[in-house]
């Protein structure tokens, strides 16, 4: 077996933000691991997701055997509805990884029923020739993995999604014997984590947002929304903790927040202090300084819970003057717009917004800094370095902090893309060609709609349906609509006999215009999804067609 090669090839999350996807094959045998997606740039109209392109893996499906998954952050779960639309093999992950992906695939149909293959931290599988220690490591989510991947030709570590917290809020520590036992039996190769290779130093202890949140319950004295990713269980632990300290009851508010903090406490990874919990429609009833309000939408997208709030467009919450909201996260680069506006509409209704850096902080990163990153390249010292998870100038500057092991038998440190195939056998390690990667773009969230060329997508759908303008003057101070809407179609056959459209889809818009608060009004984002919403669900039922319908709203 010995004179097959091993081939390390990254089919997505090198030189790029999100869409993780490794493949580790020897001979005939292919495990991957992770299988994100990313969110599209706001050029991909139409588009929800994007995934990575599985050509390499469908071309040789019958080497795939195994799927697995690291924790459970979209970037690095995120495509396993597509995945396993194509390619049915066991998918291995913990309790928590496991029933995040599950909850996605509720949302496809998938021909078979999927093979979930549970493991836990310190457990060894065989499968093919590949033999995976699973090891803890701390993240800012819970039940996460690196991997020890013992070949026939050496060991590979996978260090997947990491930072080394010495005072992790669940007492479960970074499992770094077992990365030093590797290290001492002597390791090929290292993947590790590069996402914060450029920040110095040491990354904060979650134990670190405690003394901040603390001091913000102690000196509040009406509500507290606290908003943090669905996915950060210690975070919402604290919250749920503080809010028992400060006599406070708890409403858990947006889908995503509510469905993960079900799974969590169902797997007994959050402690809910009895009685804590309120339903959302009951947060507005009790007196100001009894409620938390715990609720997701940190990046400020259009629909979410805690944009809806911001415009007083939410059903249960609403913010009032003297509120208090914290956004416990960071600003995702391209999100800044979407946020700033966001805590501008807090703001104007009397709410003191807590944002950004500060001393001690609101929210840490889950990923290492540079110091963390050279313990771990010091602990495994490996033959050849590969990093991975980052652009460019981060796996560039890893393989540069990896550059003092030279004198501790590092040979080579590979900075490669996505795509780009490593090879190593018994006289050692070289890039060896290319593979077939790129994007693949989901349209409506579906596995059957996969939208390979935006090009192509476009012309297709304007070809048959063609596109409906709905033209609108808002004055930017008042609010008001300055001439009656205008609706401007190309291409659109509306079904005979219906003369009447145009007038009937101005004055669904003008409806919608009506029922929206002035907030709203000078929120683009806001009207632009809410007028092609009810736009879009008039016109499906009036005429069964789906124009693409793209509201322009002018300022006046």
């Amino acid at each position: 077996m010995t004179d097959k090669k091993l081939q390390i090839i990254p089919l997505g999350g090198l030189g790029e933000f999100g869409m993780n996807m490794t493949a580790i094959r020897f001979g005939d045998d292919i495990i991957v691991i992770d299988s994100g997606m990313m969110f599209p740039d706001a050029e991909l109209l139409g588009v929800d997701l994007v995934m990575p392109d599985l050509t390499y893996l469908k071309e040789n499906q019958e080497c795939v055997r195994a799927l697995i998954l690291t924790h459970g952050h979209e970037d690095h779960i995120g495509a396993t509805p597509l995945f396993l639309s194509e390619i049915d093999v066991p998918v291995y992950g913990t309790d928590f990884t496991l029933a995040l992906v599950d909850r996605r695939l509720e949302e496809y149909e998938l021909a078979a029923e999927p093979r979930f293959v549970p493991i836990k931290p310190k457990q060894i599988v065989d499968i093919g020739p590949f033999k995976v220690e699973f090891i803890h490591v701390t993240h800012s989510i819970v039940s996460a993995l690196a991997l020890a991947i013992t070949t026939p030709l050496g060991v590979v570590i996978h260090t997947g999604d990491y930072k080394v917290d010495p005072t992790p809020t669940d007492n479960e520590l970074f499992d770094l014997h077992t990365l030093a036992d590797y290290g001492k039996r002597g390791v090929l190769l290292l993947l590790s984590d590069s996402t914060n290779s450029d920040r110095p130093g040491y990354t904060q202890s979650e134990r670190a947002v405690r003394p901040r949140m603390e001091e913000i319950f102690n000196r509040a004295d009406r509500r507290v929304l606290v908003s943090c990713f669905s996915s950060s269980i210690h975070r919402i632990q604290l919250i749920l903790d503080l809010s028992q300290e400060f006599n406070r009851r708890v409403a858990v508010v947006g889908r995503s927040m509510v469905a993960v903090t079900e799974i969590a406490h169902s797997l007994g990874l959050i402690e809910i202090p009895d009685g804590i919990l309120l339903r959302p429609q009951d947060a507005m009833d009790l007196p100001p300084d009894k409620v938390t309000v715990l609720i997701s939408g940190t990046q400020g997208e259009p629909m979410s819970a805690l944009a809806r709030v911001a415009v007083d467009n939410h059903k249960h919450v609403s913010v009032e003057q003297g509120d208090t909201v914290v956004l416990s996260s960071r600003i995702i680069p391209g999100n800044e717009k979407a946020i700033f506006r966001m805590i501008d509409h807090l703001s104007r209704r009397g709410a003191d917004v807590l944002y950004g850096s500060m001393s001690p902080p609101l929210h840490v990163s889950g990923h290492a800094s540079a110091e963390e990153m050279k313990l771990v390249l010091n602990l495994v010292r490996p033959r050849f370095f590969m990093p991975i998870h980052g652009e460019y100038r981060q796996l560039a500057k890893h393989a540069r902090l990896a550059e003092h092991l030279r004198f501790a038998g590092l040979e080579d440190s590979f900075i490669m893309e996505s795509g780009d195939v490593l090879e190593i056998d018994h006289h050692g390690a070289r890039k060896a060609g290319k593979v077939t990667v790129g994007r693949v773009c989901i349209d409506s969230g579906s596995v059957d709609e996969v939208v390979e060329e935006m090009v192509i997508r476009d012309r297709r759908h304007l070809s048959e349906d063609g596109i409906v303008l709905p033209i609108i003057a808002i004055n930017r101070q008042t609010g008001r609509i300055e001439n009656p809407p205008e609706i401007v179609s190309r291409g659109f056959a509306v079904a005979e006999g219906d003369a009447n459209f145009a007038e009937a889809a101005r004055q669904i818009v003008i409806k919608t215009l009506e029922s929206s608060n002035r907030e709203e009004k000078t929120d683009w984002g806001v009207m632009k999804e809410k007028v092609r919403a009810d736009l879009k669900r008039y016109i499906v039922k009036a005429t069964a067609r789906r124009p693409l319908i793209m509201p322009v709203i002018l300022e006046v």
